[in-house]
Protein backbone atom coordinates (compact mmCIF):
# COMPACT_ATOMS: atom_id res chain seq x y z
CA UNK A 1 0.00 0.00 0.00
CA UNK A 2 0.66 3.62 -0.19
CA UNK A 3 0.75 5.43 2.73
CA UNK A 4 0.74 9.56 3.61
CA UNK A 5 1.14 10.15 7.75
CA UNK A 6 0.48 13.59 7.90
CA UNK A 7 1.19 15.89 11.60
CA UNK A 8 -1.63 18.55 11.57
CA UNK A 9 -1.16 21.42 12.24
CA UNK A 10 -2.96 25.08 12.65
CA UNK A 11 -1.37 28.55 12.74
CA UNK A 12 -0.93 29.78 16.15
CA UNK A 13 0.98 33.03 15.61
CA UNK A 14 -0.40 35.91 13.85
CA UNK A 15 2.14 35.89 10.65
CA UNK A 16 2.58 32.50 10.47
CA UNK A 17 5.43 30.10 11.71
CA UNK A 18 6.21 28.18 8.78
CA UNK A 19 9.68 27.34 9.23
CA UNK A 20 10.34 25.61 13.01
CA UNK A 21 12.82 24.47 15.07
CA UNK A 22 12.38 20.76 15.21
CA UNK A 23 9.93 18.08 14.00
CA UNK A 24 7.91 15.81 16.47
CA UNK A 25 9.63 12.37 16.00
CA UNK A 26 5.91 11.12 15.58
CA UNK A 27 5.77 10.94 12.06
CA UNK A 28 8.73 9.81 10.88
CA UNK A 29 8.85 6.67 14.16
CA UNK A 30 5.62 6.01 12.80
CA UNK A 31 6.82 5.59 8.75
CA UNK A 32 10.05 3.16 10.23
CA UNK A 33 7.70 0.69 12.55
CA UNK A 34 5.33 0.60 9.14
CA UNK A 35 6.05 -2.41 7.24
CA UNK A 36 8.90 -2.51 5.05
CA UNK A 37 6.93 -3.54 1.34
CA UNK A 38 4.42 -0.38 2.48
CA UNK A 39 5.47 2.81 0.50
CA UNK A 40 5.37 5.65 3.25
CA UNK A 41 5.65 9.56 2.72
CA UNK A 42 5.21 11.98 5.65
CA UNK A 43 3.96 15.43 5.50
CA UNK A 44 4.10 18.40 8.60
CA UNK A 45 1.31 20.48 7.77
CA UNK A 46 3.37 23.56 9.20
CA UNK A 47 5.81 23.39 6.63
CA UNK A 48 4.63 20.71 4.30
CA UNK A 49 1.52 21.65 1.83
CA UNK A 50 -0.95 18.46 1.72
CA UNK A 51 -1.37 17.48 -1.45
CA UNK A 52 -5.67 17.13 -2.08
CA UNK A 53 -4.90 14.95 -4.89
CA UNK A 54 -2.41 12.12 -2.94
CA UNK A 55 -2.30 8.45 -4.89
CA UNK A 56 -2.00 7.04 -1.35
CA UNK A 57 -4.38 4.16 -0.22
CA UNK A 58 -4.22 5.28 3.47
CA UNK A 59 -3.79 8.65 4.92
CA UNK A 60 -3.14 8.52 8.55
CA UNK A 61 -3.20 11.93 10.43
CA UNK A 62 -1.05 12.31 13.98
CA UNK A 63 -2.65 15.01 16.49
CA UNK A 64 -2.85 16.78 19.75
CA UNK A 65 -5.92 18.54 20.97
CA UNK A 66 -4.90 21.92 19.46
CA UNK A 67 -5.18 20.85 16.14
CA UNK A 68 -7.54 18.46 16.05
CA UNK A 69 -9.81 20.59 13.99
CA UNK A 70 -7.39 20.91 11.45
CA UNK A 71 -7.15 16.78 11.51
CA UNK A 72 -10.84 16.75 11.10
CA UNK A 73 -10.64 18.81 8.03
CA UNK A 74 -8.07 17.02 6.25
CA UNK A 75 -10.53 13.69 7.40
CA UNK A 76 -13.29 15.49 5.48
CA UNK A 77 -11.58 16.40 2.54
CA UNK A 78 -9.69 13.17 2.15
CA UNK A 79 -12.84 10.89 2.56
CA UNK A 80 -14.76 12.95 0.48
CA UNK A 81 -12.16 12.19 -2.31
CA UNK A 82 -12.80 8.15 -1.27
CA UNK A 83 -9.50 7.81 0.79
CA UNK A 84 -9.70 5.50 4.17
CA UNK A 85 -8.28 8.07 6.22
CA UNK A 86 -7.20 6.83 9.96
CA UNK A 87 -6.40 8.30 12.97
CA UNK A 88 -3.97 8.69 16.12
CA UNK A 89 -1.99 10.78 18.39
CA UNK A 90 -3.34 11.91 22.15
CA UNK A 91 -5.99 13.56 20.89
CA UNK A 92 -7.50 10.43 19.99
CA UNK A 93 -6.85 8.62 22.33
CA UNK A 94 -8.84 10.61 24.79
CA UNK A 95 -11.31 11.95 22.29
CA UNK A 96 -11.72 8.35 20.37
CA UNK A 97 -16.04 8.42 19.86
CA UNK A 98 -15.57 11.92 18.67
CA UNK A 99 -12.90 11.51 16.27
CA UNK A 100 -14.62 8.26 14.62
CA UNK A 101 -17.27 11.07 13.45
CA UNK A 102 -14.02 11.96 11.32
CA UNK A 103 -12.35 8.72 10.27
CA UNK A 104 -13.18 5.71 9.45
CA UNK A 105 -10.71 4.36 11.95
CA UNK A 106 -8.73 5.20 15.31
CA UNK A 107 -5.57 4.16 17.16
CA UNK A 108 -5.94 4.96 20.74
CA UNK A 109 -2.17 4.49 23.28
CA UNK A 110 1.31 3.89 21.80
CA UNK A 111 1.34 2.65 17.83
CA UNK A 112 4.00 0.57 17.78
CA UNK A 113 1.38 -2.61 18.04
CA UNK A 114 -1.36 -1.51 16.98
CA UNK A 115 -0.63 0.00 14.11
CA UNK A 116 1.02 -2.74 12.17
CA UNK A 117 -1.97 -4.73 13.20
CA UNK A 118 -4.31 -2.01 11.65
CA UNK A 119 -2.36 -2.13 8.50
CA UNK A 120 -2.26 -5.95 8.27
CA UNK A 121 -6.61 -6.11 8.84
CA UNK A 122 -6.81 -3.09 5.97
CA UNK A 123 -5.08 -5.36 3.76
CA UNK A 124 -7.20 -8.42 4.27
CA UNK A 125 -10.64 -5.66 4.08
CA UNK A 126 -10.98 -6.48 8.10
CA UNK A 127 -10.43 -3.16 9.33
CA UNK A 128 -12.02 -2.33 12.67
CA UNK A 129 -12.78 0.65 13.84
CA UNK A 130 -10.49 1.17 16.73
CA UNK A 131 -7.17 -0.13 17.39
CA UNK A 132 -5.81 0.09 21.14
CA UNK A 133 -1.96 0.22 21.24
CA UNK A 134 -0.55 -1.36 24.48
CA UNK A 135 3.03 0.35 26.07
CA UNK A 136 5.84 -0.72 23.89
CA UNK A 137 8.54 -2.33 25.84
CA UNK A 138 11.22 -0.11 23.68
CA UNK A 139 12.94 -2.93 22.56
CA UNK A 140 14.74 -3.35 18.53
CA UNK A 141 12.68 -0.18 17.44
CA UNK A 142 14.45 1.03 14.26
CA UNK A 143 16.38 4.34 13.25
CA UNK A 144 13.24 7.08 11.97
CA UNK A 145 12.75 8.08 9.00
CA UNK A 146 14.49 11.40 8.77
CA UNK A 147 14.81 10.75 4.95
CA UNK A 148 11.48 11.58 4.91
CA UNK A 149 11.75 14.78 6.75
CA UNK A 150 11.42 17.99 4.51
CA UNK A 151 14.68 20.46 4.99
CA UNK A 152 12.50 23.30 6.15
CA UNK A 153 13.37 21.92 9.99
CA UNK A 154 16.58 23.44 11.62
CA UNK A 155 17.16 20.20 13.49
CA UNK A 156 16.39 16.59 11.91
CA UNK A 157 17.42 14.28 14.49
CA UNK A 158 15.43 13.87 16.75
CA UNK A 159 15.63 10.74 18.96
CA UNK A 160 13.59 8.67 21.73
CA UNK A 161 15.69 6.87 24.58
CA UNK A 162 13.02 6.65 27.13
CA UNK A 163 9.26 6.69 27.69
CA UNK A 164 7.26 7.97 30.41
CA UNK A 165 7.87 9.95 33.33
CA UNK A 166 7.76 9.24 37.08
CA UNK A 167 6.28 12.51 38.10
CA UNK A 168 2.06 13.05 37.91
CA UNK A 169 2.24 16.95 37.18
CA UNK A 170 -1.66 17.90 37.28
CA UNK A 171 -1.61 19.45 33.82
CA UNK A 172 0.24 16.31 31.95
CA UNK A 173 -0.94 13.44 29.64
CA UNK A 174 2.39 11.59 30.10
CA UNK A 175 1.30 9.31 32.95
CA UNK A 176 -1.75 7.91 31.62
CA UNK A 177 -0.71 8.51 27.30
CA UNK A 178 3.10 6.61 28.40
CA UNK A 179 2.32 4.90 31.71
CA UNK A 180 5.49 3.65 33.39
CA UNK A 181 8.91 3.98 32.71
CA UNK A 182 10.62 2.54 29.87
CA UNK A 183 14.34 2.37 28.36
CA UNK A 184 15.72 1.60 24.91
CA UNK A 185 18.74 -0.59 25.04
CA UNK A 186 21.68 1.94 25.07
CA UNK A 187 23.71 0.28 21.53
CA UNK A 188 19.72 1.32 19.53
CA UNK A 189 19.82 5.04 21.16
CA UNK A 190 23.65 5.81 19.85
CA UNK A 191 23.18 4.15 17.01
CA UNK A 192 20.18 6.67 15.96
CA UNK A 193 22.62 9.75 17.70
CA UNK A 194 25.24 8.14 15.14
CA UNK A 195 22.92 8.58 11.80
CA UNK A 196 24.45 11.61 9.75
CA UNK A 197 22.33 11.53 6.16
CA UNK A 198 21.61 15.14 6.58
CA UNK A 199 23.02 17.95 4.14
CA UNK A 200 23.97 20.48 6.49
CA UNK A 201 26.72 20.15 9.44
CA UNK A 202 24.34 21.24 12.45
CA UNK A 203 21.48 18.75 11.19
CA UNK A 204 24.62 15.87 11.64
CA UNK A 205 25.82 17.66 14.64
CA UNK A 206 22.88 18.08 17.13
CA UNK A 207 20.99 15.37 18.65
CA UNK A 208 17.64 16.23 20.05
CA UNK A 209 16.08 13.87 22.71
CA UNK A 210 12.29 13.66 22.49
CA UNK A 211 12.05 12.50 26.02
CA UNK A 212 9.94 13.65 28.71
CA UNK A 213 12.38 13.12 31.49
CA UNK A 214 15.71 11.84 29.61
CA UNK A 215 18.07 11.21 33.20
CA UNK A 216 15.78 9.62 35.91
CA UNK A 217 17.38 6.60 35.78
CA UNK A 218 21.29 7.59 36.54
CA UNK A 219 22.85 4.54 35.59
CA UNK A 220 21.02 4.41 31.94
CA UNK A 221 21.57 7.58 31.59
CA UNK A 222 25.68 7.65 32.75
CA UNK A 223 26.05 4.55 30.57
CA UNK A 224 24.50 6.50 27.59
CA UNK A 225 26.12 9.27 28.09
CA UNK A 226 30.06 7.97 27.95
CA UNK A 227 28.92 6.02 25.07
CA UNK A 228 27.97 9.12 23.77
CA UNK A 229 31.20 10.84 24.07
CA UNK A 230 33.01 9.44 21.07
CA UNK A 231 30.57 10.57 18.76
CA UNK A 232 31.34 14.50 19.94
CA UNK A 233 27.61 15.81 19.43
CA UNK A 234 25.63 18.63 20.54
CA UNK A 235 22.22 17.49 22.11
CA UNK A 236 19.42 18.55 23.84
CA UNK A 237 17.01 17.22 26.17
CA UNK A 238 13.87 17.49 28.69
CA UNK A 239 14.91 16.78 32.67
CA UNK A 240 14.19 17.45 36.35
CA UNK A 241 16.05 20.37 37.88
CA UNK A 242 17.08 17.65 40.87
CA UNK A 243 20.16 16.94 38.13
CA UNK A 244 21.69 19.89 39.74
CA UNK A 245 22.19 17.60 42.74
CA UNK A 246 24.16 15.26 41.21
CA UNK A 247 27.60 16.77 39.85
CA UNK A 248 29.09 13.89 38.39
CA UNK A 249 26.36 13.60 36.03
CA UNK A 250 26.36 17.10 34.68
CA UNK A 251 30.18 16.80 34.19
CA UNK A 252 29.34 14.01 32.20
CA UNK A 253 26.94 15.86 30.54
CA UNK A 254 29.04 18.54 29.39
CA UNK A 255 31.84 16.01 28.18
CA UNK A 256 29.44 14.17 26.14
CA UNK A 257 28.10 17.34 24.31
CA UNK A 258 24.89 18.64 26.56
CA UNK A 259 24.35 22.15 24.92
CA UNK A 260 20.53 22.29 26.55
CA UNK A 261 18.17 21.71 28.86
CA UNK A 262 14.38 21.86 29.26
CA UNK A 263 13.37 22.01 32.88
CA UNK A 264 9.52 22.28 33.57
CA UNK A 265 9.82 25.11 36.26
CA UNK A 266 5.93 26.43 35.65
CA UNK A 267 5.80 28.69 38.27
CA UNK A 268 7.06 30.99 40.97
CA UNK A 269 4.41 30.67 43.87
CA UNK A 270 4.14 28.36 46.12
CA UNK A 271 0.71 27.41 45.78
CA UNK A 272 0.55 27.58 42.07
CA UNK A 273 3.38 24.64 42.22
CA UNK A 274 0.95 22.44 44.61
CA UNK A 275 -1.44 23.01 41.69
CA UNK A 276 0.44 22.15 39.28
CA UNK A 277 1.59 18.85 41.56
CA UNK A 278 4.79 19.56 40.75
CA UNK A 279 6.18 19.14 44.44
CA UNK A 280 9.47 18.21 43.67
CA UNK A 281 10.40 22.06 42.19
CA UNK A 282 11.48 24.74 45.62
CA UNK A 283 11.72 27.96 44.32
CA UNK A 284 14.60 28.78 46.99
CA UNK A 285 16.36 26.45 44.75
CA UNK A 286 15.72 27.85 41.22
CA UNK A 287 18.75 30.39 40.85
CA UNK A 288 21.36 27.76 43.20
CA UNK A 289 20.26 24.97 40.42
CA UNK A 290 20.06 27.08 37.00
CA UNK A 291 24.01 28.12 38.12
CA UNK A 292 25.55 25.28 38.57
CA UNK A 293 23.89 23.60 34.95
CA UNK A 294 25.07 26.95 33.05
CA UNK A 295 28.32 26.93 35.20
CA UNK A 296 29.25 23.87 32.87
CA UNK A 297 28.32 26.15 29.62
CA UNK A 298 25.07 24.17 29.32
CA UNK A 299 22.03 26.34 28.30
CA UNK A 300 18.61 26.52 30.62
CA UNK A 301 15.36 26.40 29.05
CA UNK A 302 12.41 26.55 30.91
CA UNK A 303 8.87 26.20 31.04
CA UNK A 304 6.25 28.80 32.48
CA UNK A 305 2.36 27.99 32.80
CA UNK A 306 0.29 30.78 33.54
CA UNK A 307 -3.38 30.07 34.64
CA UNK A 308 -3.35 27.78 37.71
CA UNK A 309 -5.71 29.07 40.44
CA UNK A 310 -3.73 30.96 42.86
CA UNK A 311 -2.31 32.97 39.98
CA UNK A 312 -3.38 36.36 38.89
CA UNK A 313 -2.30 39.19 36.64
CA UNK A 314 0.84 40.48 38.65
CA UNK A 315 2.03 37.30 39.44
CA UNK A 316 2.25 36.24 36.20
CA UNK A 317 3.31 39.33 34.08
CA UNK A 318 6.20 39.52 36.97
CA UNK A 319 7.51 36.39 35.86
CA UNK A 320 9.55 38.03 33.32
CA UNK A 321 11.78 39.69 35.52
CA UNK A 322 12.28 36.30 38.05
CA UNK A 323 13.22 34.37 35.09
CA UNK A 324 15.63 36.94 33.81
CA UNK A 325 17.01 36.82 37.55
CA UNK A 326 17.59 33.27 37.94
CA UNK A 327 19.23 33.11 34.69
CA UNK A 328 17.07 31.40 32.14
CA UNK A 329 18.32 31.37 28.33
CA UNK A 330 15.34 30.86 26.54
CA UNK A 331 11.88 30.53 28.72
CA UNK A 332 9.00 28.76 26.86
CA UNK A 333 5.59 30.61 28.27
CA UNK A 334 2.16 28.85 27.99
CA UNK A 335 -1.07 28.90 29.12
CA UNK A 336 -2.47 26.10 31.40
CA UNK A 337 -4.41 23.95 28.99
CA UNK A 338 -7.29 21.56 30.72
CA UNK A 339 -6.32 18.68 28.14
CA UNK A 340 -8.69 15.24 28.31
CA UNK A 341 -6.41 12.76 30.63
CA UNK A 342 -5.10 15.32 33.07
CA UNK A 343 -5.87 15.34 36.46
CA UNK A 344 -6.24 19.42 36.35
CA UNK A 345 -9.14 18.69 33.72
CA UNK A 346 -11.11 16.20 35.39
CA UNK A 347 -11.10 18.42 38.37
CA UNK A 348 -12.07 21.59 36.46
CA UNK A 349 -14.80 19.35 35.15
CA UNK A 350 -16.09 18.20 37.69
CA UNK A 351 -16.11 22.19 39.31
CA UNK A 352 -17.98 23.20 35.78
CA UNK A 353 -14.56 25.67 35.16
CA UNK A 354 -14.67 23.86 31.44
CA UNK A 355 -15.36 26.74 28.97
CA UNK A 356 -17.96 24.28 27.31
CA UNK A 357 -18.43 26.81 24.10
CA UNK A 358 -14.73 26.75 23.47
CA UNK A 359 -13.69 24.71 20.56
CA UNK A 360 -10.71 22.56 20.14
CA UNK A 361 -8.67 25.80 18.65
CA UNK A 362 -8.36 27.06 21.96
CA UNK A 363 -6.13 24.01 23.36
CA UNK A 364 -3.09 25.41 21.61
CA UNK A 365 -1.73 26.93 25.27
CA UNK A 366 -1.86 29.94 24.11
CA UNK A 367 -5.22 30.03 24.85
CA UNK A 368 -7.96 29.96 27.32
CA UNK A 369 -10.13 26.95 27.62
CA UNK A 370 -11.20 27.03 31.43
CA UNK A 371 -12.68 30.09 33.87
CA UNK A 372 -9.94 30.93 36.16
CA UNK A 373 -10.18 31.37 40.10
CA UNK A 374 -9.23 34.99 40.75
CA UNK A 375 -9.05 36.13 37.47
CA UNK A 376 -11.56 36.38 34.21
CA UNK A 377 -10.60 34.31 31.19
CA UNK A 378 -9.70 37.89 29.17
CA UNK A 379 -7.40 38.82 32.06
CA UNK A 380 -5.65 35.70 31.99
CA UNK A 381 -5.52 35.61 28.33
CA UNK A 382 -3.93 39.52 28.53
CA UNK A 383 -1.24 38.78 31.23
CA UNK A 384 0.08 35.97 29.69
CA UNK A 385 0.59 38.52 26.23
CA UNK A 386 1.68 41.02 28.77
CA UNK A 387 3.73 37.87 29.86
CA UNK A 388 5.31 37.21 26.75
CA UNK A 389 6.24 40.50 25.21
CA UNK A 390 7.71 41.76 27.98
CA UNK A 391 10.26 38.20 27.72
CA UNK A 392 10.51 38.30 24.19
CA UNK A 393 11.29 42.45 24.15
CA UNK A 394 14.70 43.29 22.02
CA UNK A 395 16.25 44.55 25.44
CA UNK A 396 15.02 41.04 27.54
CA UNK A 397 16.76 39.14 24.63
CA UNK A 398 19.95 40.77 24.18
CA UNK A 399 20.46 40.24 27.94
CA UNK A 400 20.08 36.70 27.60
CA UNK A 401 22.38 36.60 24.49
CA UNK A 402 25.03 38.75 25.61
CA UNK A 403 24.70 36.66 29.48
CA UNK A 404 25.28 33.78 27.15
CA UNK A 405 28.07 34.51 24.78
CA UNK A 406 30.08 35.02 28.37
CA UNK A 407 29.01 32.15 29.91
CA UNK A 408 28.01 29.17 27.44
CA UNK A 409 29.91 27.03 25.93
CA UNK A 410 29.68 27.38 21.57
CA UNK A 411 26.62 25.04 20.81
CA UNK A 412 24.80 26.40 24.22
CA UNK A 413 25.64 29.94 22.98
CA UNK A 414 24.36 29.83 19.16
CA UNK A 415 21.30 28.06 20.36
CA UNK A 416 20.57 30.47 22.57
CA UNK A 417 21.28 33.25 20.45
CA UNK A 418 19.06 31.65 17.76
CA UNK A 419 15.90 30.93 19.88
CA UNK A 420 16.25 34.37 21.86
CA UNK A 421 16.63 36.57 18.31
CA UNK A 422 13.94 34.40 16.71
CA UNK A 423 11.44 35.42 19.25
CA UNK A 424 12.69 39.01 19.87
CA UNK A 425 12.09 39.19 16.01
CA UNK A 426 8.37 37.98 16.48
CA UNK A 427 8.08 40.38 19.37
CA UNK A 428 9.46 43.28 17.16
CA UNK A 429 7.10 42.23 13.89
CA UNK A 430 4.34 41.69 16.83
CA UNK A 431 3.49 38.57 15.73
CA UNK A 432 2.31 37.44 18.99
CA UNK A 433 0.44 34.14 19.82
CA UNK A 434 -3.06 34.54 18.37
CA UNK A 435 -5.88 35.01 20.53
CA UNK A 436 -8.44 32.54 18.94
CA UNK A 437 -11.40 34.38 20.04
CA UNK A 438 -11.32 36.45 17.13
CA UNK A 439 -10.53 34.24 14.78
CA UNK A 440 -14.12 33.86 13.31
CA UNK A 441 -13.25 32.00 10.37
CA UNK A 442 -11.70 29.05 12.83
CA UNK A 443 -14.19 28.96 14.91
CA UNK A 444 -17.35 28.71 11.95
CA UNK A 445 -14.82 26.10 10.65
CA UNK A 446 -15.15 24.19 14.06
CA UNK A 447 -18.93 24.72 14.12
CA UNK A 448 -19.02 23.34 10.60
CA UNK A 449 -17.16 20.24 11.72
CA UNK A 450 -19.06 19.27 14.01
CA UNK A 451 -22.62 19.44 12.79
CA UNK A 452 -20.74 17.01 9.87
CA UNK A 453 -20.09 15.08 12.66
CA UNK A 454 -23.16 15.26 14.08
CA UNK A 455 -25.03 14.30 11.20
CA UNK A 456 -22.50 11.12 10.97
CA UNK A 457 -23.40 9.86 14.01
CA UNK A 458 -26.83 10.10 13.94
CA UNK A 459 -26.59 8.03 9.99
CA UNK A 460 -24.54 5.71 11.95
CA UNK A 461 -27.51 5.21 15.02
CA UNK A 462 -24.82 6.52 17.84
CA UNK A 463 -25.54 8.53 20.52
CA UNK A 464 -24.23 12.12 19.71
CA UNK A 465 -21.28 12.87 22.87
CA UNK A 466 -20.41 16.68 23.27
CA UNK A 467 -16.83 17.73 20.99
CA UNK A 468 -15.43 19.29 24.19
Amino acid sequence: MKIDIIIAYLQRYEFGHERDFVPPITGIHLAAITPAHHTVRVFHQQVDPIPPDSDADLIAISFFSGFAIPAYQLATEFRKRGKVVVAGGPHVTYCADEALGYFDAVVTGEAESAWPAMLADLEKGEMKTIYKGTPCDMQSLPTPRYDLLPNRFFIKKVIQATRGCPFSCSFCTVPSLNPGFRLRPVADVVRDAAYDHFPWWWQRKIVWFWDDNLTIRRPFIRELLREMIPLKKWWLTQASMDIAKDPELLDLMKASGCIGVFLGIESFGVESLADANKRQNRIEQYSVAVKAIRKRGIAVMAGFIAGFDHDDEKSIVQMADQLMEIGIDVPFLSIMTPFRGTPIYSTLQQEGRILENRNWNFYNGYNVAFIPKKISEAQLLNAHRALWKKSFSPWYACRRIVRGALTLRWGAFLMSMFMNGFYAYKRVRKNSPIDMSKRTDLNQLAEQLEMQRREVVQARGRAIRPAV
